[in-house]
């Protein structure tokens, strides 16, 4: 996985080449002998999050239960998981019900990647690190009667689909780019 999140990165930074700093320690780690998708990889791992976007290009946001914040869906990769992308769906699924069957990858390469500091964790053991969350824009198909979300409500408490030009940051401006081009 490590060569795949390699390229990935690489892939990414011929795009935008002016966030090579941020992610220049995620390029070392991925170099290194230990795995960067796996969640105990400090002082840094990879996760993965879907930019789901419906047919009236509203984009789906979460409601984290314990940060209690609206966020994409999306999380750690999994052992399972053959690619990044794989991992973004199969996040989007277990968090909202929505059947990898109704996503069509608008790219298959991740239109973000963010890096974000992660706090301690004392209950779950966790140091301080920092996730490189890669971001996949999915098409959604329309969900039909008794298709739609059905959240996890473990992790989530409600769910809202938001336009595009709401994003906020960088985020919002490469979303609306990528759905101008789509």
């Amino acid at each position: 996985m490590n060569e795949h999140i390699l390229a990935a990165v690489r892939q990414y930074l011929d795009v935008h080449p002016e966030e090579h700093d941020t992610l220049a320690p995620l390029l070392d780690l991925a170099t290194g002998s230990e795995p960067v998708a796996s969640r105990r990889t400090v002082p840094g791992h990879v996760t993965c999050g879907a930019i789901a976007v419906g047919e009236d290009r509203g984009v789906l946001q979460i409601r984290h239960r314990s940060l209690d914040r609206w966020l994409l869906p999306g999380g750690h990769v999994e052992a399972d998981d053959r690619t990044l992308l794989d991992a973004a769906v199969r996040e989007l699924a277990e968090e909202t019900g929505i059947s990898a069957s109704a996503v069509t990858p608008i790219a298959g390469y991740p239109i973000d990647i963010d890096a974000h500091e992660i706090p301690e964790n004392l209950g779950k053991g966790e140091p301080a690190h920092t996730h490189y969350d890669f971001r996949f824009l999915l098409g959604i198909q329309p969900l039909g009667p008794g298709t739609g979300v059905d959240l996890q409500l473990e992790e989530v408490t409600a769910h809202r689909w938001v336009p595009a030009t709401e994003l906020t940051g960088r985020l919002g401006g490469k979303v609306t780019a990528a759905l101008h081009r789509a």
